[in-house]
């Protein structure tokens, strides 16, 4: 087992990621930019260096020095979170090539999955379902319009090199098409410093499910079940739940050996996830109504959503992280996988609950619900400030029961007994939502909270 590790990332997944490496008795070391220098996984770790000033770029992105700090404190291995550095596949090459391990799977696996338009063609060759869409880059404007043209409107418009949400567009007609190419290949240059686009076939009503993967030493590839994570704002996850109220067992062993051929398709390794979009079909004549999937993206990394599917599971996902990329056996057996019960995890941003806009502040309140088949990841306590330079997730809040009534019925609770005050919140929103009809029912889709506003 790797004996120290340097985790490269801040806030609640650094903390999430020193907690099992101290249970597991491996030293613990911290980067951290100066802004947070106070907060609870610089304090935590066995040892914290600071790399820099707020501005990411010069600190959690700074390869320089995120690597200086691994050799002036004897770190063997680089754990990168999510984020960041998480999905950088020149920084894996290049901390592997430092001799150090690395955390993750392999850079050839990171690159091919970066881009989502080699992404979509490696998952159509390999067998997994790609939704109507180009097989190579629109080159210009006119090249989008014929792309469009067939594969018929309404359309989405993606960078190639985009990720968690962002670099996207809806067209429904010819008009529209040509103001969304323009607006995504700017932002996709600004952002990514690679203009290329994507169009693709785009479905109104969907849900977004993603499957589990975890690619063992040995050169398996195992799917550690499915997650629903269709409550989403502006394409960002906000809620997710395990299993997905949505998929049958004839659609789950479907979605799931799709996860594993996608792994085995880059040779996979360490933990990632395969996201999918799930389209309801029409009744057929005899009434019976069947549903499609679409591959996505493969996120190369840890998810944010990583905890429904360990309490599912039974399992520590960042320890089965660790061993693969020590080698070794995972702590169960994949040919006997068994999940219990449900698991809803809600993200605690600090963002106005109405319009989701940011809201960092000094944190003057924080209470933590406590009870059984409560789980809290939390990066900050009282007396830290939540400031504007990073993501404003300042806690997951997740909940287990035996079904997802009980699940519910403790997420409700815990909601109301978490006590923040100073920052902007998001928890009245989750109140809401646990009150909402269509929410309960399970029957909703990535539109919910459009219809809730």
């Amino acid at each position: 087992m790797i004996e120290s590790l340097l985790i490269a990332n801040r806030g609640e997944i650094a903390r999430r990621i020193i907690r099992t490496a101290k249970r597991l008795g491996i030293r613990a070391i911290a980067v951290h930019s100066e802004v947070d220098a106070d907060l609870p996984f610089v304090t935590e770790a066995d040892e914290a260096v600071c790399v820099g000033p707020a501005n990411p770029a010069q600190s959690y992105r700074n390869v320089e020095a995120i690597l200086a700090a691994a050799k002036s404190t004897g770190a063997q291995a680089i754990h990168p979170g999510y984020g960041f550095l998480s999905e950088n596949a020149e920084f894996a090459r290049t901390v592997e090539s430092s001799g150090l391990i690395w955390v993750g799977p392999g850079a050839d696996a990171i690159a091919a999955m970066g881009d989502k338009i080699n992404a979509r063609n490696l998952m159509a060759a390999a067998g997994v379902p790609v939704a109507p869409g180009t097989t190579e880059p629109a080159a210009d404007l006119d090249a989008a319009v014929a792309a469009a043209a067939e594969i018929g409107y309404p359309v989405m418009v993606k960078a190639a090199a985009g990720g968690g949400g962002m670099g996207m567009g809806v067209a429904t007609d010819e008009a529209a098409l040509r103001t969304e190419y323009d607006k995504v290949r700017s932002f996709a240059e600004r952002m990514f410093g690679d203009g290329s686009v994507l169009i693709e076939r785009y479905f109104p009503r969907v849900r977004h499910v993603e499957v589990q993967i975890l690619g063992l030493a040995d050169g398996r590839v195992v799917a550690l079940g499915e997650r629903e994570c269709s409550v989403q704002r502006r394409n960002q996850k906000l809620v997710e739940e395990s299993p997905s109220p949505a998929v049958s067992p004839e659609l789950r062993e479907r979605l799931l050996a799709a996860g594993v051929r996608a792994g085995e398709a880059v040779g996979y390794r360490n933990a990632g996830t395969v996201e999918c979009l799930l389209v309801p079909r029409e009744p057929d004549a005899k009434g019976d109504a069947a549903e499609e999937f679409f591959f996505l993206e493969m996120n190369t990394r840890l998810q944010v959503e990583h905890p429904v599917t360990e309490l599912v599971y039974g399992l520590d996902l960042v320890e089965e992280q660790l061993r693969v990329a020590s080698g070794l056996a995972p702590t169960f057996d994949p040919d006997a996988l068994t999940p219990r019960g449900h698991a809803i995890e809600l993200r605690i941003n600090a963002e106005d609950p109405k319009r989701f806009l940011p809201g960092p502040g000094a944190v003057t309140t924080w209470t933590e619900p406590v009870g059984e088949g409560v789980r809290v990841d939390s990066g900050y306590v009282a007396g830290n400030t939540v400031t504007p330079f990073y993501d404003s997730l300042m806690a997951k809040l997740i909940v287990d029961g035996r079904d997802r009534a009980e699940a519910l019925e403790r997420a409700r609770a815990a909601v109301a007994a978490f006590e923040i005050a100073g920052p902007k919140c998001n928890l009245p929103f989750f109140a809401e939502l646990l009150e909402n009809p269509e929410f309960l029912s399970g029957d909703y889709d990535t539109a919910i909270v459009s219809r809730m506003r």
